[in-house]
């Protein structure tokens, strides 16, 4: 386990995990203690049937019995058990309600964790991985929550008021009844031991076949076209073995002393009744208190076993919570409290720098993008690009340097301003599970159904939209499974014109668009993002040629910037580039050509 992972676990070993827990809980904290108190109760009240039997055969032995005083006995055993039965059920549902409310607490604060941390502490965990913790382990938290805070409670009542009531009846009582411990807790010790030396490997094989089965589902289209289903099945399967075999290695280690503490703890009847016999046979203690001494030890034998199974489901919980921690002390980008005020939305990167890891990929970037320019970055794969338009929406922080829009540092803005002054359309878009038309509306929440239909029309995208089987109202996740990426694109980019936002910044928004429609869309952007702040990251060198000012960076380093002629003439880089970009379009139109000869 790494040193932050340790100094997290004790952090929360510090202050009690199950605190940690309870502060997720909200308005469920009090459901919880209540649902405590009512355990206690609950189990408090189990004991009244046993000392109404005392109380019965004290009238036997003593000649003073009646059938008043049976009934009357009978009855308080009655209600005491009824009494029981009613404050379990209260205490069940009060402590479920509390329990869901600490997992919806637990998972809003992952998801907000991830939401406000920078996009590189995000990808360093799989989507097994997230997806273990997120639905999984979370889930798993659910029934220790929901019955071992509770009834644990109860459970360690009854044993104390037991044992005190043995230490009344004679304190050897007492000292028989613990004569097992102390094996006991040996055994169980070294369960947990054993468990926490092998805990970080069961977390990591559980994550990697997590991730495995995402990436054969998710990938399961390229497998049958790739014919790689005997090797990716292979992958598949293997992952599954090796947790299989992990995990009955891991249960085999620990069985042996589990077991042994799952005996040997609860059995208090293994000397409470030799020493209640000899005790009474010496006259000590009375047959009646003798008979009491009996059912209190046995009355210990179920909450005892209960803890014992409570302490694992204990150090699963804190475990789950400990690693839980990684993810919810991802730092954070910090941001200010008041939207800043801006002088217009021009942007400027000042010395800017940045590093994944060790490796600094941006080495002293300065570029200035006046308001309502158009600007394009350019350049060989893993220059740069794609980090500048990420660091200009905030996805990241620079390594060192700065970055402002409309002369204010973007560290000094609220999240929530930025992401309203900047539109970032990417190569691969999302589309989220909710019909066509909310997925547009996610640029505008209060848009209407007219101007949705109006920006999904200047993006071209309402010919394909009227094909599917509902239109607009088609769940994105069915259509999905239908759109090209060339359609995904142009949702996104309908999403980004309904926005409006002054600073629009599009990496290769329509790299998968097909000739017919680029140019459509191409005079679309040009039209709705004027008097804007334009940046594109271009591929196509012909969708940037009126460009303002095309800057070209190669290995993180600005080369050149200008415009079209000023960079043929000047930047050998360029011009390489742009003959390629010619090249490779006068091959695609001969081609074209040829086909269209051989179908005449």
């Amino acid at each position: 386990m790494s040193e932050r992972n340790l100094s997290a676990g004790s952090r929360i070993k510090k202050k009690i995990f199950l605190s940690c827990l309870l502060s997720y809980a909200r308005e469920g904290k009090q459901k919880l203690i209540l649902s405590v108190f009512l355990s206690v109760i609950s189990i408090t009240a189990g004991l009244v049937p046993y000392y109404c039997f005392y109380r019965i055969l004290c009238l036997f032995l003593d000649g003073t019995v009646s059938v008043s005083g049976i009934w009357s006995w009978s009855f308080l055993a009655l209600g005491a058990y009824a009494g029981k039965v009613l404050c379990f059920g209260l205490s069940t549902t009060a402590s479920h309600y509390a329990a869901y409310h600490i997992l919806e607490g637990l998972r809003n604060r992952v998801a907000d964790r991830f939401l406000h941390a920078p996009l590189g502490e995000v990808a360093k965990h799989s989507i097994g991985e997230i997806k273990g913790i997120m639905v999984d382990k979370i889930e798993d938290i659910e029934p220790p929550l929901a019955h071992l805070v509770p009834e644990g409670s109860g459970h360690i009542v009854l044993p104390l008021v037991s044992m005190a009531a043995l230490v009344a009846i004679d304190w050897r009582l007492f000292l028989a009844s613990l004569v097992t411990f102390p094996l006991s807790f040996i055994c169980m010790g070294l369960t947990f031991k054993i468990s926490g030396k092998n805990y970080d490997t069961y977390n990591e094989s559980l994550a990697q076949m997590n991730s495995n089965i995402v990436e054969y589902v998710e990938g399961i289209e390229v497998i049958k076209a790739f014919g790689r289903a005997g090797e990716s099945y292979g992958k598949f399967s293997s992952a599954i073995l090796n947790y299989r075999t992990f995990v009955v290695r891991w249960l085999s280690s620990t069985w042996v002393t589990m077991k042994l503490a799952f005996a040997l703890f609860p059995s208090t009847l293994l000397g409470v009744l030799p020493a209640a016999l000899l005790l009474g046979a010496g006259g000590t203690i009375t047959a009646a208190q003798t008979a009491l001494a009996v059912m209190l030890s046995m009355s210990m034998v179920g909450s005892l076993a209960k803890l014992e199974v409570f302490s694992n489901e204990i150090k699963k919980v804190q475990m789950t919570v400990e690693e839980l921690q990684e993810y919810l002390e991802l730092p954070e980008l910090p941001e200010k409290g008041q939207d800043a005020e801006l002088k217009g939305y021009g942007v400027e990167l000042k010395d800017v720098r940045f590093s994944y890891e060790k490796d600094e990929v941006l080495h002293g970037v300065s570029l200035k993008l006046p308001q309502g320019s158009f600007t394009a970055l350019v350049g060989p794969s893993g220059g740069g690009k794609s980090t500048v338009a990420r660091l200009v929406s905030r996805f990241y922080d620079v390594s060192a340097g700065s970055i402002s829009i409309g002369g204010v540092d973007i560290r000094e803005m609220p999240l929530a301003q930025l992401s309203g002054i900047v539109s970032f359309v990417a190569q691969d878009n999302f589309l989220f599970r909710c019909s066509i038309k909310e997925n547009i509306r996610m640029g505008n929440p209060d848009a209407s159904d007219k101007q949705v239909f109006a920006a999904a029309r200047a993006a071209q995208c309402e010919e394909f939209i009227r094909k599917l089987p509902n239109g607009y109202d088609t769940p994105a996740g069915e259509a999905g499974k239908r759109l090209s990426g060339g359609e995904k694109q142009r949702i996104a980019i309908a999403r980004m014109m309904l926005k409006g936002s002054p600073v629009i910044i599009l990496d290769e928004a329509t790299a998968f668009t097909d000739p017919e429609n680029e140019d459509k869309i191409q005079k679309s952007i040009r039209e709705l993002t004027k008097g804007k702040t334009l940046l594109v990251i271009a591929h196509r060198l012909s969708t940037i040629k009126n460009a303002d000012n095309i800057v070209v960076l190669e290995n993180g380093e600005l080369v050149a910037q200008g415009r079209q002629e000023e960079l043929l003439m000047g930047c050998p880089l360029y011009r390489k580039m742009w003959g390629s970009h010619i090249g490779a379009k006068n091959w695609s139109v001969g081609k074209q050509g040829k086909e269209a000869e051989g179908n005449v």
